[in-house]
């Protein structure tokens, strides 16, 4: 049976995934970046309310992974708080200029984790050649290696995250971005251990008073007024699909 994480964006999505059937969360800020470093409010709440187990990602900033030396130290002093809280994982993934794993900063960050499950985010999808970065992976001890197999979605992804499973000898390969209950049958299939979903939708704000045309976000066109949230009928949908017993 495949092990269901949920990508959750604060407090609330987590307990909410958690109720639904979750088998371990993801915790994020800035859904609209991809994922942010959660904010130390955030992650206490979430250490003393939620059971199952919970990776925060350790990202600065949006946009790509390669990080200066000062953003690399900021991301460690995440990892001392976050392993402090006593969180079991993390999740974070690091770049070099050229498209590989950064060794030396990745080092610095499995240094900073001991004990900890870390999980190489899709940083791995940006990578310029998957198998070497799966060997450098390897010998780093990362625990997992989160992958829509460089395509656009997991689903269209499937033959190299299934390559990619059968040629790791040690990260789980976990297929992420797009796994949703209606293509749960392709990752069962091909035999993928773990599985990545947001299971998020954005709801209205229960704000009646509403000032259009001020807006607080760089893009213009963002709803302002639309909150993100896990969809608790679709974690338990795809909980059930995951247990169903094979007939």
């Amino acid at each position: 049976m495949a092990l269901l994480e949920i990508c959750c964006y604060g407090m609330t999505c987590a307990i909410t995934a958690e109720q639904a059937g979750a088998d371990r969360i993801e915790l994020c800020s800035a859904p609209k970046e991809g994922g942010l470093t959660p904010s130390a409010g955030v992650l206490k709440g979430v250490r003393h309310n939620v059971t199952i187990p919970v990776h925060p990602i350790v990202r600065p900033r949006g946009g790509d992974f390669c990080y200066s030396q000062a953003e690399l130290n900021t991301m460690l002093d995440d990892i001392a708080f976050i392993r402090d809280l006593g969180f079991p994982g993390l999740v974070t993934g690091i770049l070099n200029e050229d498209g590989g794993v950064d060794r030396q900063k990745m080092q610095a960050v499995m240094r900073a984790a001991p004990g900890m499950a870390v999980t190489f985010h899709r940083a791995f999808d940006m990578c310029a050649n998957p198998m070497i970065a799966l060997e450098e992976l390897t010998d780093l001890g990362v625990a997992r290696i989160l992958t829509s197999g460089q395509q656009a979605s997991a689903e269209q992804g499937i033959s190299l995250i299934t390559e990619l499973k059968h040629r790791s000898r040690a990260p789980i390969i976990m297929a992420g971005a797009g796994v949703r209950l209606n293509n749960l049958e392709t990752f069962i299939a091909a035999g993928v251990d773990e599985l990545h979903s947001s299971a998020g939708r954005y709801t209205s704000s229960p704000m009646r008073y509403r000032h259009a045309g001020v807006s607080m976000s760089a893009d213009a066109s963002a709803d302002e007024y639309a909150r993100y949230e896990v969809d608790a009928e679709s974690v338990a949908a795809m909980k059930a699909a995951l247990t169903r017993p094979v007939s």
